[in-house]
């Protein structure tokens, strides 16, 4: 099985490419989607964040209040780390569980979407890794349009995030996302024609 790494940065629609192969019934691995599973299955995690970071970060009914820690830990980068230091082996091994099953269903190419997967040395697992690009200023834009979010807390974000240019070099493919819809649907298929020769 073709295993193949999609990645991008906060508001470079690596969602929207996401969403592409999904509906091609092409199995995607979600990793921001285990991320949040994870802390339902193990309840350790939280029962870990509570203790590292406080009960503030924590509404009654003892779920996450994930903006509001969002916006604490990326003003602080070893905070940041701390954090993921938590969750990342969970959503690791939850990764490669779900790979190894698709594998043994006997799925052809099966795609891990992970903001951090560089960042995280996931991308040396993969077969083929992919990249979803915008230049900088349509990705504050889009972040602040869609969450509402100051140019300081979208920044703030984008640095904390290894530069979409830099990611490049560890890429096989790179899809500009930054033009319309259509552009980023035709580079995909032929991205797509290229991993099934």
């Amino acid at each position: 099985m073709l295993k193949v790494g999609l990645t991008g940065g906060i508001g470079s629609g690596k969602s929207t490419i996401s969403k592409l192969l999904a509906e091609k019934n092409i199995p995607v691995i979600d990793a921001d989607l285990i991320s949040r599973e994870v802390q339902c299955k193990y309840p350790e995690i939280n029962l870990e964040i509570r203790k590292k970071f406080g009960n503030e970060f924590f509404d009654s009914d003892g779920e996450i209040i994930r903006r509001k820690l969002g916006n604490y830990i990326f003003q602080f980068k070893e905070k940041r780390v701390e954090l993921e230091s938590i969750i990342i082996p969970f959503i690791k091994k939850e990764i490669f569980s779900k790979i190894t099953s698709y594998s043994k269903s006997g799925v052809k190419i099966c795609i891990v979407d992970a903001p951090t997967l560089i960042e995280k040395g996931l991308y040396k697992l993969m077969d083929i890794n992919i990249l979803v690009w915008v230049d900088r200023e349509t990705q504050i834009r889009r972040v602040m349009e869609r969450d509402n979010f100051t140019m300081e807390q979208v920044i703030q974000r984008i640095n904390s995030q290894m530069c979409l240019d830099e990611k490049k070099k560890y890429v096989n493919y790179v899809i500009d996302n930054s033009k319309e819809i259509d552009s980023s649907v035709k580079q995909l298929e032929k991205i797509l024609i290229n991993l099934q020769k």
